[in-house]
């Protein structure tokens, strides 16, 4: 069942809010960093790129709201883009997921008055240590100021902007705590990672699965047309062709890796037949390890073959 956030709380924050904006100084309008891109989407929508997941960004009448913020230290690069297009204050930031490239701002953001939303897992993660799954190190739990202080399970709704921005779960695909963000009259889709560029990041530490990833696509793209704008967690603006595609890649891949492990074959075997090949031109990068990636895949596929045999 649907559920808005609750109307009184937004109703007591937008207030506290309004007071604070009518009363404090707009953030300077100096030169973002130009590896801060502005990407504009639709009206009164943009994109921000550059190092760290994308930003999106809503502004108008009822002020600003972001969605994701990047790592820690680009939050003074996100206002000064902010401050060029809106020079009110960041009103509500929304994580679609956990990972530190889409909430290291959440902390800076949170101090000049946002409100955070987040699925609630985001949450829990971020309250404790974790461990970063590509090195092996300890990642402390965030400050109390980095917390969402709203969190939802399943779906939520803001009415920001003369918009409804709707947010949907979608469960163990990226992580466990990935939303998407739906701007339902612009007919705009803040995707987080479970859209990118390139081969994605499957964190089995936070319960992302590849089977839950592919399922969180054939959730979204029935909900989605062609004139539908897709801002990926990380690459350029796409579209719902770009996305089936993607889908139906991981599909390939996935059934290649799983018929490989039910064959019983080794990692060393999965990683040699290269499952990948065929779509590393399109989709791997300079930077993509297909040993590493194809790695993870398999130790994914394997623990999803234990998990069907448990049913």
């Amino acid at each position: 069942m649907k559920t808005s956030i609750v109307s009184a709380v937004l109703a007591a924050v937008l207030t506290t809010l309004a007071q604070a904006q009518q009363t404090a100084p707009a953030a300077p309008a100096t030169p973002p960093d130009p590896a801060v891109q502005t990407v504009n989407v639709a009206p009164g929508i943009y994109m921000l790129t550059g190092r760290g997941g994308n930003v999106g960004v809503s502004v108008g009448t009822d002020g600003v709201a972001i969605i994701d913020d990047k790592f820690a230290d680009n939050a003074p690069n996100i206002r000064a883009a902010i401050a060029l297009l809106n020079p009110r204050p960041v009103s509500f930031v929304i994580n679609t997921h956990l990972h530190g490239d889409h909430t290291g701002g959440n902390e800076a953001f949170a101090g000049a008055g946002a409100v955070i939303i987040a699925q609630e897992n985001v949450r829990r993660h971020l309250s404790v240590d974790s461990v970063n799954p590509s090195n092996g190190q300890t990642v402390p739990a965030r400050p109390r100021a980095a917390l969402p202080v709203v969190t939802f399970e399943e779906t939520a709704a803001l009415h920001f902007n003369d918009d409804d921005l709707e947010f949907t779960h979608l469960p163990n695909a990226h992580t466990e705590t990935d939303i998407i963000v739906r701007f339902r009259k612009a007919n705009v889709v803040h995707m987080g990672d479970c859209f990118t560029g390139g081969f994605p990041f499957i964190d089995g530490n936070t319960g992302g699965t590849l089977d839950g990833l592919i399922l969180a696509h054939e959730k979204v793209l029935p909900t989605i047309d062609d004139q539908t704008i897709l801002i990926r967690g990380h690459g350029p603006l796409g579209n719902k062709p770009e996305l089936q595609a993607y889908h139906d890649m991981l599909v390939a891949v996935r059934d290649r890796i799983a018929k490989l492990v039910k064959a019983g074959k080794s990692q060393d075997d999965v990683v040699a037949a290269r499952p990948t090949r065929d779509f590393e031109e399109k989709y791997g990068g300079a930077n993509f390890n297909a040993a590493e990636w194809i790695g993870r895949a398999y130790v994914d596929q394997k623990n999803a073959a234990v998990r069907r045999k448990k049913k």
